[in-house]
């Protein structure tokens, strides 16, 4: 088989290194992929240009492709391919809309009845500043579109709720026409992924992701700067019952019902609030960094989920037991102002770690970072404390100017109370 993988990124080199496990694939396309991804061919295309890829996957009769970001869910690409008549995986435009609009998913939340926190929308800077003057800090501020993952502030004050609305509107965080206010909910947060087809849904295991830059959960909101799974803080049966029965299978029971089944990698951002799971937000692909934490404990090929789930059928899907840590190891000034261009030396990590390119590229035949997010690192083991004393032992000789990383990822999994 050939598939193609659409994306750059950790979560895209983490899907290339699972398919190239399975004996059936043959070659493995990335576009446009990254140097680190030596187990596929990466294709000069962008992730957007939608009308190549599809030209691409002719030309070269490739049987599956799977999607990686949001970027092209949202513009349609599974809309032109299946036009096209090739296979993919990832929900149509109409689905993705319950990543790419706020609005959009939150009025879905509502008509389904599912738990998320109470929300109003503007359109007016202004306007959005006399709410949140009305309601007080602490609050949730989103910008309505895509956002790569940081057009969230969870705001303490009331200033920092206004600077929000004001970087929004300002284009910040691309053309966004709208702000979507939130109650601040109070809880742990985990993720909970799924397979799905239509109203077929196969439930992850769970992970939790670390989304604020420095140890602590301190400094700005990110894309995702670790996670680990399982969770042995939680009865993971028990949340991820009561997440299925009241918020993933509403959500597609829902969007079927409206005319926009979804077929894909669904991802639900859950708070943990002592009235039960609560949704954060929902996304149309694969989490990044979960992915890489996920995959790894994957026992059953991809594909051997894919392909009978998409044609009606419900895979069982198997799991590992042991635990995975994923550790980002990200540019200086990563949120708001990354530094790209720096050496990276890759026999400072330990060769027992596994390395996923996140922003990487090559200069002049040196390794260089190329964006906020540079490499996932991840170490799995029996146990969750052998897990993080690998991943950080594994790490401990990288020490290079440029660079930084948590030392505390998976510092909840072993919280006593």
């Amino acid at each position: 088989m050939k598939v193609l993988v659409i994306g750059k990124g950790g979560r895209e080199h983490a899907l290339v290194w699972k398919l190239a496990q399975d004996e059936r694939v043959k070659t493995i396309y990335a576009a446009p992929g990254n140097v680190g991804m030596t187990e596929a061919t990466c294709v000069p295309i962008r992730e957007d240009a939608i009308s190549e890829l599809v030209q691409f996957a002719k030309d070269e009769q490739v049987d599956w492709t799977i999607v990686g970001p949001e970027g092209p869910l949202v513009l349609g690409v599974v809309n032109a391919f299946e036009a096209a008549g090739l296979k993919i995986f990832g929900p149509s435009r109409e689905a993705a809309a319950l990543e790419g609009s706020k609005q959009f998913a939150k009025g879905l939340m509502e008509r389904a009845g599912i738990p998320t926190a109470a929300f109003a929308v503007f359109t007016s800077a202004e306007e959005a500043k006399a709410y949140v003057s009305r309601q007080g800090a602490p609050i949730v501020i989103k910008a309505d579109g895509l956002a790569a993952g940081k057009g969230v502030t969870v705001a303490t004050t009331l200033d920092e709720a206004v600077r929000a609305i004001e970087d929004i509107f300002a284009g910040d965080f691309g053309d966004q026409s709208s702000v979507v206010i939130e109650e601040c909910l109070v809880g742990e947060e985990c993720s909970l992924m799924a397979f799905v087809h239509e109203e077929t849904v196969i439930p992850m295991v769970l992970s939790q992701d670390h989304k604020r830059a420095f140890d602590g959960d301190a400094g700005p909101n990110t894309g995702g700067m670790g996670a680990y799974s399982p969770l042995p803080q939680f009865d993971e049966q028990a949340v991820t019952d009561e997440a299925m029965t009241r918020i993933l299978r509403p959500l597609v029971e829902q969007m079927a019902s409206e005319g926009i089944p979804f077929t894909g990698f669904l991802y639900a951002g859950l708070m943990l609030t002592n009235r039960g799971p609560s949704v954060i937000e929902f996304n149309a692909r694969f989490g990044d960094p979960e992915t890489e934490v996920i995959l790894p404990r994957l026992e059953t090929p991809l594909l051997d989920v894919i392909i009978p789930l998409t044609a009606g059928e419900e895979p069982e899907v198997l799991w590992s037991d042991a635990a995975t840590v994923g550790v980002v190891i990200a540019a200086d000034g990563y949120p708001e102002r990354p530094q790209t261009g720096q050496p990276i030396d890759l026999t400072s990590i330990d060769s027992k770690v596994l390395v996923f390119h996140a922003g990487t590229t090559e200069k002049d035949d040196t390794l260089v970072s190329a964006g906020g997010r540079v490499l996932v690192c991840v170490s799995q083991a029996a146990t969750m404390e052998a897990a993080v004393a690998d991943i950080y032992q594994g790490l401990a000789s990288f020490d290079q100017t440029g660079f930084f990383y948590r030392t505390d990822i998976a510092k909840k999994a072993f919280r006593t109370t």
